[in-house]
């Protein structure tokens, strides 16, 4: 039987729940956390939060499961140091654009040059697209995306140019504008728009892609240099976070992929593609591929016990370990029993899922370990 409305809220913690009136869209995206699109990630006023309620005395926050920042950039922000680990080579080039410190002047000046030569290219592309990029994209499209990228290895920014690069490719496919995550085919022709409620056609262009985000791009770097704090750093590690050297750190705040729900290197194929990043996607802890079989749920709870014992290592004893998860299956006393935690605390928060297509009643877990 489903628990009454006044049981869920009883066991809810209605301060880390905003509906959509209390944190609209806007400040759930507030400077580099809109830096591109990223599924999965956990709002910056939860790790805000966070921070404040479990960590408040940590001067080195670490992420092994860093996704696209949002701990490092918030830890940043609050006059903390901090690591982030991940396994995708795309989620670490978006990590290192949003943490970096820049000589904003520089930074610009580099923008407003490439931008001034996309606006002379004449549509004659220095090589032919071929496989992903000529069957997703137009061929104007596909010769503005190459072009950009012939320019970014000539510029001292260029982690920033490849960020904006893979921003515009993701708007400029050949797919249906209210279904710009998960497009499974090219759309060629013109469709049903969901979106916008009339007749559409897949883009043509990217040049108008890359000239906004280019510009956007800029005031968001702007907007975080002026809230983070003085001489505070984020180090970035590309490697698997159940081996990988870890630096000491005082507390952990991450979120993990949930077993069998998003390929993470499948969702940014794109920027894959463009940049030629490496693909890992076979070591994910809970890769989308192996699905939520009997031995897939033990894979991931063994891989992600694995992390966190490592992780253990380089923390204090009684170093505060929270974790935002929906457990729906209840793994992690297990993951967390194996890997020498011990659970402190366990609550629950609403999700705020009501935007696109994607409504509905969604929870997360928020368990806080301790160190032994």
């Amino acid at each position: 039987m489903a628990p009454t409305q006044e049981a869920l809220y009883r066991d809810l913690d209605l301060d880390l729940s905003w509906s959509e009136r209390d944190l609209p869209e806007r400040e759930r995206t507030k400077h580099v956390h809109r830096l591109h699109p990223y599924l999965g990630k956990f709002v910056p006023q939860l790790v805000e939060a966070l921070l404040t309620r479990h960590l408040p005395r940590a001067r080195t926050v670490l992420d092994p499961f860093a996704g696209s920042g949002t701990t490092l950039v918030q830890s940043l922000e609050s006059g903390r140091r901090a690591t982030g680990v991940d396994i995708a080579a795309f989620n670490c080039l978006l990590m290192d654009v949003k943490t970096r410190a820049y000589n904003l002047f520089a930074l610009e000046r580099d923008i407003r040059d490439v931008l001034r030569r996309l606006e002379g290219f004449d549509g004659n592309g220095l090589e032919r697209p071929a496989g992903y990029v000529k069957a997703w994209f137009a061929p104007r499209a596909a010769a503005e995306l190459l072009f950009f990228r012939s320019l970014v290895d000539e510029y001292e920014h260029s982690a920033a140019l490849r960020v904006i690069l893979t921003r515009a490719a993701r708007s400029a496919r050949r797919t249906t504008h209210f279904d710009l995550d998960f497009p499974k085919e090219p759309q060629r022709g013109e469709y049903w728009c969901h979106k916008h409620r009339r007749t559409c056609r897949p883009v043509e262009r990217a040049e108008h892609f890359l000239r906004r985000y280019a510009l956007d791009t800029l005031v968001r770097i702007h907007e975080f240099a002026r809230v983070r704090a003085r001489g505070k750093e984020a180090t970035i590690v590309h490697g698997d976070s159940r081996d990988v050297e870890l630096p000491s750190a005082d507390g952990v705040v991450t979120s993990p992929p949930y077993p069998g729900l998003i390929d993470y290197h499948e969702q940014h194929r794109y920027a894959y593609e463009l940049l030629g990043l490496d693909d890992r996607r076979q070591l994910e802890v809970g890769a989308a591929a192996a699905g939520t079989s009997v031995a897939a749920i033990a894979a991931y709870v063994d891989g992600t016990a694995e992390a966190f014992a490592n992780v253990s290592r380089v923390l204090p004893r009684q170093a505060p370990v929270v974790i935002v998860v929906n457990d729906r299956r209840d793994l992690y006393p297990q993951i967390l029993e194996r890997a020498g935690l011990s659970i402190e605390t366990r609550y629950q928060r609403h999700v705020n899922r009501r935007t696109g297509r994607r409504a509905g009643e969604f929870y997360e877990d928020v368990i806080v370990a301790r160190t032994g």
